[in-house]
């Protein structure tokens, strides 16, 4: 058995360097005696690693001044109602790239709290995989209080590479799956969002990046801890805030600090994908339902052609140590996510069982 390696689409790997670091300060933190989880969020010493952490995020993804970064509550489908109610008044229409499951439950959120949510366009079947429909046939409306899209559908493996550019209103992306993966023109947004368990840490906390000017325009009976101006006032510390997660996503930002950034991580996340994806692709064995164009980096979808070995495939997976293969319950087959804390090593040692496996069966 080789050392486990985490496939899991989320709560997804962590790395390693950061769980044994978190692991020796877990009983005294900074030498206080007390675990992190033990003292207040008020007290100097969070408030500075707070501080630190959002200024390493700021570096990692050059995020201009005139953008707040918030740490918020409720994981990526907070921010599913969280962006309506914010930025969007309760008569607006609102315009949403429908690109897979996930777009669908942001759009269905987003009904209970507009007059209108007009779908652009979605995803299309097409001789060469799952792709989506070109902007150019995409049904913009003129007044629309901003877009929203999901560049990375973990669930179907499906990704859109290229930020909109034909779309006036302001850009909103949920960015769960893809946040940190590789540069990105963080002024090219009015709102990014991404729950933490994929990319960032532990799940139940988000991040919201929010350009200046959409504060102020929240509803007014949009709950207070899910105010992006109010948060930003209080520097997320509304109420007491997740303490735990704030710690170890610092801690992941500054591994992320240490690899080179996001340059880097992008170079050593595009060869990791090439790795799984050349081995699908030149095999009969194994399938991936993406057209080339649009698949995912981060999450790589694949079925075998006799669906009957699924089982057998992920119990002798699991043997050698390569977990969390199985694929979301809605489309079955396997799932390998191969986020920034999974290493080239761990995708190496999956092709190389993928190709025994098929050496074995065929």
């Amino acid at each position: 058995m080789t050392a486990p390696y985490n496939f899991s689409a989320g709560p997804a790997m962590l790395p390693r360097a950061v769980l044994e670091r978190a692991q020796k300060e877990l009983r005294s933190w900074r030498g206080s005696g007390t675990s992190v989880m033990e003292i207040s969020h008020r007290d100097p010493a969070f408030m500075q690693m707070a501080a630190k952490a959002e200024q390493d995020l700021r570096d990692l993804m050059a995020i201009p001044e005139n953008y707040q970064v918030l740490f918020m509550h409720g994981g990526g489908r907070g921010q599913f109602s969280a962006v309506p109610q914010n930025i969007a008044g309760p008569h607006a229409t609102v315009d949403y790239l429908n690109s897979g499951i996930w777009s669908d439950f942001a759009i269905r959120e987003a009904q209970k709290y507009v007059a209108q949510v007009n779908v652009v366009g979605g995803a299309i079947d097409t001789k060469r995989g799952r792709a989506l429909a070109s902007p150019e046939s995409w049904q913009l409306s003129a007044d629309a209080a901003y877009f929203h899209y999901c560049p990375n559908e973990t669930m179907d493996g499906v990704a859109l590479h290229d930020i909109p550019e034909a779309v006036t209103a302001p850009v909103v992306a949920d960015m769960s799956s893809n946040i940190l993966s590789e540069p990105l023109a963080v002024e090219r947004f009015g709102v990014i969002y991404a729950g933490a368990q994929k990319n960032i840490g532990p799940s139940g906390f988000a991040i919201a990046i929010v350009r200046d000017d959409l504060l102020g325009r929240a509803q007014s009976n949009t709950s207070t801890i899910m105010d992006y101006t109010a948060q930003a006032k209080e520097r997320s510390m509304y109420n007491t805030p997740n303490t735990w997660a704030w710690y170890l996503s610092g801690l992941v930002f500054e591994w992320l600090k240490e690899q080179g950034g996001l340059a880097a991580m992008g170079q050593v996340n595009q060869r990791k994908a090439d790795l799984l994806y050349n081995l699908i692709d030149s095999s009969d064995f194994y399938r991936n339902q993406v057209h080339p164009d649009f698949r995912s980096k981060m999450n790589v979808p694949f079925v075998l052609a006799d669906a009957q070995r699924d089982g057998d495939f992920l119990k002798a997976a699991e043997q050698q140590g390569l977990l969390g293969l199985k694929g979301h319950r809605f489309v079955g087959g396997m799932r390998a996510s191969i986020y920034n804390a999974m290493p080239l090593e761990g995708v190496v040692a999956l092709v190389d069982f993928m190709r025994e496996f098929e050496q074995k069966h065929s």
